[in-house]
């Protein structure tokens, strides 16, 4: 087995690390890049893991996983490129940052992969987009769809819909947990305990996503389903249609992708 090194131990990291453990990865297969000696030593009891510096990380593994904030990623590359060599496997999961932008800080024949994750990682729900670079071969995505189908879901597109699923996956949990935060408030302002009102809205949320994964039925026609002529759901979904929802929606992903095409074109 190959070895794998996470640079960057803040939350995706670990979340990753720890998938791969769950998966059934070797701890003597990862390595883990960290600074901080506390840190380090959580890391180390916890998983059993190797906490190296990014530099020993970079310079072991076959696959370097960088989770870093994207304007930390150009100080880290300059950091590891000394080491870095033709057939490594260099991932990004720093949103904004392109593949162009890493390879021209890497040698050459190192394969780059990009890749959007979201936060549902966490709890082995996430979903990641994953991009090639100029160079990927199929055993690159392969390795890649591997580590991050750890956690969750994983998907193959071309890099130029990267700032779209940034829109959509990337950001996607905060516009949900908005919206469950709306209704719960909603429920309190209608007379209902707090608690009651979370557990009413929370328990609907994963109720609906799994009907929508496990019939595969359209969205649409689960809302019907639910929607009878003249009652409570059709007065709603009035309102909301009033309100422009449908369109704030759209405004808002626009917006997202837009902003994630500036931070790209600013790196």
């Amino acid at each position: 087995m190959s070895q794998t090194a996470i640079l960057g131990a803040g939350v995706m990291g670990e979340t990753l690390l720890s998938g791969l453990v769950r998966a059934g990865r070797r701890v003597d297969d990862l390595l883990v890049g960290e600074k901080r000696a506390e840190r380090a030593r959580e890391l180390e009891e916890r998983y059993g893991v190797s906490v190296v510096t990014n530099l020993d990380a970079a310079a072991k593994a076959d696959t370097v996983v960088v989770v870093v904030k994207p304007q930390d990623m150009a100080d880290v590359l300059e950091e590891i490129s000394p080491v870095l060599r033709a057939g490594q496997l260099v991932v990004s999961l720093a949103a904004g940052i392109t593949t162009g932008f890493i390879e021209a800080r890497v040698p050459a024949g190192v394969s780059v992969v990009r890749v959007m994750p979201n936060t549902p990682a966490l709890v082995d729900e996430g979903m990641a987009a994953i991009s090639p670079g100029s160079h990927c071969s199929e055993a690159d995505l392969a390795e890649v769809e591997a580590l991050m189908g750890s956690v969750g879901r994983v998907v193959r597109i071309p890099e130029r819909q990267q700032d779209a699923v940034t829109a959509i996956s990337g950001s996607g949990p905060a516009y949900i947990f908005f919206v469950v935060e709306s209704m719960i408030e909603a429920g309190v302002h209608l007379g209902l305990p707090r608690a009651t009102a979370s557990d009413l809205v929370i328990q609907t949320l994963v109720g609906s996503a799994r009907m929508l994964r496990e019939t595969g039925t359209h969205p649409t026609v689960l809302r019907e389903q639910v929607t009878s002529p003249g009652g409570t759901t059709a007065a709603a979904l009035r309102e909301l249609e009033i309100h422009k929802v449908r369109a704030a929606f759209l405004a808002a992903m626009e917006a997202a992708r837009d902003r994630s095409r500036a931070l790209a074109e600013g790196s």
